[in-house]
């Protein structure tokens, strides 16, 4: 049995470590002229001699993610760069304000006080706008800031939670709650507390799109605030983002910010994933009939070349399966398509070298283009060494006419340099994606050096059509069903209900054209799980989730059309 469960992309509350005429913008399919989008100037912090001096970059860079679903021309640029005007320049402009207390230029700070043009500002150090009486910024604007509000006292093992603007309400979507855990031991948090308090004093001037409560105290105040052209949030919305999370606000209320008109369209996908040379084809087939027979498209993410280099499910002897010799994963990926099945290469051979990377080095449970024991590049790292990889997995899928429309990272998580292979090779990746602040993250692990480097794992609810690697990205956004089966397999202790996928597409519902995308592994059918989770149990879940996300509204599609 390879089970690789909890660890194939699993995480799903990812975090970091650490009214303007609309904007030209309409659906690209294939063949279709470009879109032209709008141009937007992103502005972040870049503090030199801070060890978070690169912080502000990745929230950069997961903005410009985003900003591609809307094809936008985006420039990302230090806010200590600024130039006078340079605002005026661009449709759209973001600041994102990840560094308390950044000092800003006095050219932006006067731009940002009279530009007529669409200002997004996020998060921390408005009160330099918002103080500074030469601006008179709530007659201006219609609101106020009265300043940050972190935690309601300081946590204790007694009292873990003492409170803080925790829950984030917005439209007819369900309470938002940020995320938020306290280890007594290290006597640390993991949150993102931090909220800019404001109040809408001219309502002529100003709106609260979205509130933010203090769910211990009541207390409720704007969250996202809309001053004509003129818009503030009032958190990181990148920081601990999660399918409930209040990252979904942004990533609608966007639509609003460009002024670019996406109509309500949502949309499902479903992949079935780590198809190797040992997957169970009964249960593949299982599972291709049910949603053949609904007429519902799938993708399947195939790993054309299978190894156990270290023996760990062969007796401790090595193991290499081609799919020339595999009958099995060919008559899976056949029965697939002639029931409405596409095709996803999902790595070469989902593992490194003959180690443990993380995990058992086999296909399937390790990362093949990151070393995860050392976070940090694979010592071969390169986009020929990785191109090259990917080329042998085409070639062996295509010998047996199964073309890959899309690529998919061995746990969702590669190297800036492998990802500058995909392009080339694939029109689309399938997916969640890991993004760097360096073309060669090798600081990753040293958070106290100055200018280290960072990381942020992101997924979308909508289809990006270029992100910060040139990647057009379709999404996975709502995780994938999870059982604890620590007494088979003790790596794999887990618990991710059906009921917590749905629950994860009732709030996608959210964002006006988000998708309702998950995986679901075929080894939950197989016998020797069946007897620990319960016969038949992965079957039943995986339906549900079909006909609950069917029941909610969402139209399945076909991703080779996206």
């Amino acid at each position: 049995m390879n089970t690789n469960l909890a660890r194939c992309c699993a995480t799903l509350a990812l975090s970091l470590a650490l009214a303007a005429a609309p904007f030209a913008s309409r659906a690209q399919g294939a063949g279709a002229a470009p879109v032209v989008g709008p141009t937007v100037l992103v502005l972040y912090d870049a503090v030199a001699t801070s060890p978070y001096a690169r912080l502000g970059l990745v929230h950069a860079i997961m903005l410009r993610n985003l900003l591609g679903h809307f094809s936008a021309s985006v420039t990302l640029e230090d806010v200590a760069t600024y130039k006078a005007g340079q605002i005026g320049s661009f449709q759209a402009t973001f600041y994102v304000g990840s560094y308390y207390g950044n000092p800003l230029p006095a050219a932006f700070l006067a731009d940002a006080a009279t530009t007529q043009g669409t200002l997004v500002w996020i998060n921390y150090n408005l009160w330099q706008l918002a103080w500074n009486p030469a601006y008179n910024f709530p007659a201006v604007r219609g609101f106020s800031f009265s300043g940050v509000s972190g935690m309601d006292a300081a946590p204790t093992a007694a009292v873990p939670d003492p409170g803080f603007f925790d829950t984030v309400s917005y439209g007819t979507a369900p309470p938002m709650v940020k995320y938020y855990a306290f280890d007594a031991a290290s006597n640390t948090i993991a949150s993102d507390p931090d909220v800019g308090l404001t109040a809408i004093v001219d309502a002529t001037r100003a709106q609260a799109v979205a509130t933010i409560t203090d769910s211990h105290t009541g207390i409720q105040a704007p969250y996202v605030v809309r001053a004509g052209k003129f818009w503030y949030v009032a958190d990181m919305p990148f920081e601990y983002i999660g399918p409930r999370d209040r990252y979904l606000v942004l990533c609608d209320v966007l639509h609003d910010m460009l002024g670019v008109v996406h109509a309500t369209n949502h949309r499902a996908l479903v992949r079935f994933e780590d198809l190797s040379a040992l997957t169970s084809l009964s249960a593949m087939q299982a599972l291709a009939d049910y949603v053949s027979a609904r007429k519902i498209p799938f993708s399947m993410a195939a790993i054309p070349l299978y190894q156990d280099p270290l023996g760990y499910y062969n007796g401790g002897v090595a193991q290499t399966i081609t799919l020339a010799q595999s009958s099995s994963l060919r008559s899976i990926l056949t029965y697939g398509l002639q029931r409405g099945g596409h095709v996803v290469m999902h790595g070469y051979t989902h593992q490194y070298d003959a180690v443990r990377n993380r995990f058992t080095g086999v296909s399937g449970d390790d990362f093949e283009f990151w070393n995860a024991a050392t976070n940090a590049p694979v010592t071969e790292d390169s986009a020929t060494w990785a191109g090259g990889r990917m080329d042998a997995g085409i070639r062996a899928l295509k010998a047996y006419k199964y073309a890959p429309f899309a690529w998919e990272a061995p746990h969702y998580q590669s190297s800036p340099q492998a990802m500058a292979a995909v392009p080339s090779r694939f029109r689309q990746v399938y997916g969640r994606v890991m993004y760097y602040t360096s073309a060669t993250p090798t600081t990753l692990n040293s958070p106290t050096l100055v200018g280290h480097d960072f990381d942020a794992g992101q997924f979308f609810p909508y289809v990006i059509a270029s992100d910060q690697y040139g990647q057009k990205v379709l999404p996975e956004n709502l995780g994938n069903v999870e059982y604890d089966i620590c007494s088979i397999d003790p790596n794999s202790c887990i618990t991710y209900s059906a009921q917590d996928i749905l629950l994860n597409a009732r709030y996608a519902l959210v964002v006006r054209d988000g998708f309702a995308s998950f995986f679901f592994h075929p080894f939950w059918l197989e016998p020797d799980i069946g007897a620990v989770i319960g016969a038949g149990t992965g079957l039943t879940d995986f339906e549900s989730i079909v006909t609950g996300i069917t029941a909610l509204g969402f139209i399945w599609a076909d991703p080779t059309t996206l």
